[in-house]
């Protein structure tokens, strides 16, 4: 583990900025992936293969939020380890581990998106063999963080090869896929759709690009300069006796840490169904009101296109079309009643 020895004892007060700024991290993301974890499981609605991936990746951010965050902040701040060998082998172990998940759950939701949008024909992913494509992900994620948990030390090479495997190597794939879809859905018509209610949907896809796109670049900010710290210490030891060398290491981490925390609040902003469970959840508040389009929102059927709240859930098409469709219904049916010689023809 990283060895900060005492000469890098910090005033009180710094440790109190800090301490506020790691728990912050840590509150945010517990509830907030917690939050989320409950709007996915709790609403037939929000099951799809999207969300469930959604699912794992939050259990990951919210699990190396609660065990790592507060450990990884006394351990950088103080320099000495508190918790015992176990843990501490733990330690080492879990993020590793929970970055791969969040990481290439990340890659299968671009994946997935890929293939939904420009090959929309092809069957999608059961539930069976989402679930499957998950179990494979932590167990290639265990595998990876294994020499973390089993040796004491790691030369740098292996800190690069991490690098590769979870950063470089995913965002490069979701790079690449993104594009593709991007310039599909921002630049041409998608393949194999000439819906009535096309660009109802076209609106929709656009979004669920646009949020996780959002979701990619804020994972990609936050662990860039950490993955640098390593590589760049790890090639040049003398920077580990630098003077500023602990603050730098606090922030950097800091910047991963909070990588945990952002999602939810991506989800809330960008997305009208998980808003409406945020809403739900925090109903109790004074600022915040539940409306009917949110209790809309996450009910396990859709409703009828006929009834009149329906107009929530589709899209401005499918509403003007609907309109039509009873102004015709409505005009027919006064015809009838008042028996007019060409009623047939209504």
């Amino acid at each position: 583990m990283l060895n900060l020895t005492n000469q890098f004892v910090q005033p009180a007060w710094r440790i109190a900025l800090w301490s506020v700024a790691y728990i912050t991290v840590l509150a945010v993301a517990v509830f907030g992936n917690l939050i989320v974890i409950w709007v996915i499981l709790a609403h037939k609605r929000m099951r799809t293969v999207t969300n469930y991936f959604l699912l794992n990746l939050a259990f990951s951010d919210v699990s190396m939020a609660a065990f790592n965050t507060l450990i990884n902040f006394i351990y950088a701040a103080h320099g000495e380890w508190y918790f015992g060998e176990v843990y501490c082998r733990f330690h080492n172990f879990f993020p590793v581990t929970a970055v791969f998940a969040s990481i290439y759950s990340m890659t299968a939701i671009a994946i997935d998106r890929y293939m939904a949008i420009i090959h929309p024909l092809k069957p999608r992913l059961s539930a069976k063999a989402t679930t499957g494509v998950i179990v494979c992900i932590w167990s290639l994620a265990v595998v990876l963080a294994f020499p973390l948990c089993y040796f004491s030390t790691t030369r740098t090479l292996y800190h690069i090869i991490v690098t590769v495997l979870v950063y470089v190597l995913p965002l490069v794939v979701m790079g690449i896929t993104y594009t593709i879809v991007g310039v599909t859905l921002w630049g041409g018509k998608i393949p194999g759709d000439s819906s009535d209610n096309y660009h109802g949907q076209l609106r929709a896809k656009r979004k669920v690009v646009k949020m996780m796109i959002i979701v990619v670049v804020t994972f990609a900010l936050c662990w860039l300069p950490y993955h640098v710290y390593f590589i760049v210490t790890g090639l040049n030891k003398r920077l580990s006796k630098w003077k500023y060398i602990q603050q730098v290491y606090l922030s950097v981490l800091w910047l991963a840490m909070s990588s945990t925390m952002y999602n939810p609040i991506i989800y809330c902003c960008l997305n009208s169904r998980f808003r409406a469970g945020f809403k739900r959840v925090f109903r109790w508040c004074p600022f915040v009101q539940v409306s009917s389009y949110d209790e809309l929102e996450l009910r396990n059927t859709r409703l009828r296109p006929g009834r009149q709240s329906s107009m929530c859930t589709l899209s401005r098409v499918d509403t003007s079309i609907l309109s039509k469709d009873k102004s015709t219904r409505s005009h027919g049916h006064r015809s009838r009643l008042h028996s007019e010689p060409n009623n047939k023809n209504n």
